[in-house]
Formats: structure tokens, C-alpha cells, sequence
């Protein structure tokens, strides 16, 4: 199954939340409001229990910007250990390579963080990575090319204030994993519970 590449403000009126990397007025406004305008908001049918699980398994998969098979086996994985699902499932997607390029603000979106690991612009440890869903363990240093340093795209989000989370260390061009991250670290716009139901079943 292809990623998605449509319209990404189309995707979050279906789902009813901002599951966009970034805050927009007019989506806000719209989200209650699904594709359809005032036709598919007449015609919008009561979810049943798994429609529910779905629909919030669809939102954390669109927000991380996975398949449906890399969604599912990251859940099977965190299954088979010990703990908490749910806080589990969270910090896995979190320390994605792709997603901490995002959270450090070397990226503007998951998708330009995505291209940035794919086109061989990120190391870890001083050693170049090209796979978005490499895993990123604890004090691992996460840090860009000269070449990517130099896009205009790239020094404009480093230079844009971001959100400090408490897992990881931003200095310059470079940024750390100094935790794991856990469930209250960061606003979920989804119930992990109710994904952890849907996988359940």
C-alpha cells in the first residue's frame, strides 16, 4: 500500500482533528466539518466501537506518517514485550529517526524530516544514516550534513523557535535522546487505548 500524498487537510476534516505537523486557523475551523462540505456533514454516520478504533489507528498512522504494515508490526513488536502497551507504542513511534529530525526542529514536517534521512543527510553518532525508521536509542547525537546545512528550507527551521520536549537536547546542528519519552511528554491528538483495542481483536 503507497503512502498517501493527497491532501493533508482533506485527511484531518475526515478524521475531525489537526493531525498536520503545523497549526492552520482555517483548518481549525473546518474540522468538524468532513469532506463533502455541508453534503458529507449531512450524511455523516454514527462510528461503531471498531469504527472508532479505526478511525484513531488512521490518525496516529497519517501523523507519523506510516504504512499500514510498518503501523501493525510496531504494535505486534511492543505486544510480545513487557509494560504498558500503550506508553511503549509512544515512545517507539517517537524515536523514529525520522520523527526526532521533525521534533528537533531540523525539519518543518515529518515529510521534509523523512526526505532528509532518505537522501543520506543525517548520522548518528557521527555515522551517516539513511533509513527514516531507524531506531534512536538514549544519548545517541543525531546531527546534519554540511550539504543539508546549507538549504535555505533546513536553516529556516533551525532558526524558528520550537517546542522544547523534555526527552531530547537541541544545540545548533545537533540534537541527543537524553530519555525515552513517555505518554504525558507530549498532546496526543488520538487515544493510544483504543489503538491498542484495535490491534487486539
Amino acid at each position: 500500500m503507497a503512502r498517501y500524498t493527497g491532501p493533508k487537510h482533506k485527511l484531518a476534516r475526515r478524521e475531525g482533528a489537526n493531525i498536520l505537523d503545523k497549526q492552520s486557523s482555517s483548518l481549525q475551523r473546518r474540522l468538524n466539518i468532513p469532506p463533502g462540505g455541508i453534503k458529507g456533514r449531512k450524511f455523516k454516520k454514527r462510528l461503531s466501537e471498531y469504527g472508532i478504533q479505526l478511525r484513531e489507528k488512521q490518525k496516529a498512522k497519517t501523523i507519523y506518517g506510516l504504512l499500514e504494515k510498518q503501523f501493525g508490526n510496531l504494535v505486534k513488536a511492543v505486544e510480545k514485550k513487557k509494560g504498558e502497551t500503550g506508553e511503549m507504542l509512544i515512545s517507539l513511534l517517537e524515536t523514529r529517526l525520522d520523527n526526532l529530525v521533525y521534533r528537533l526542529g531540523f525539519a518543518k514536517t515529518r515529510a521534509m524530516a523523512r526526505q532528509i534521512v532518505s537522501h543520506g543527510h543525517i548520522s548518528v553518532d557521527g555515522k551517516k544514516v539513511n533509513v527514516p525508521s531507524y531506531q534512536v536509542r538514549v544519548n545517541n547525537v543525531i546531527s546534519l550534513s554540511p550539504k543539508i546545512q546549507k538549504n535555505p528550507q533546513v536553516l529556516q527551521a533551525i532558526e524558528e523557535k520550537t517546542s522544547t520536549l523534555p526527552f531530547i537536547k537541541k544545540e545548533g546542528i545537533y540534537g541527543k535522546l537524553i530519555r525515552m519519552p513517555k505518554r504525558e511528554d507530549i498532546q496526543l491528538p488520538f487515544d493510544l487505548q483504543l489503538i491498542v483495542e484495535y490491534y487486539s481483536r
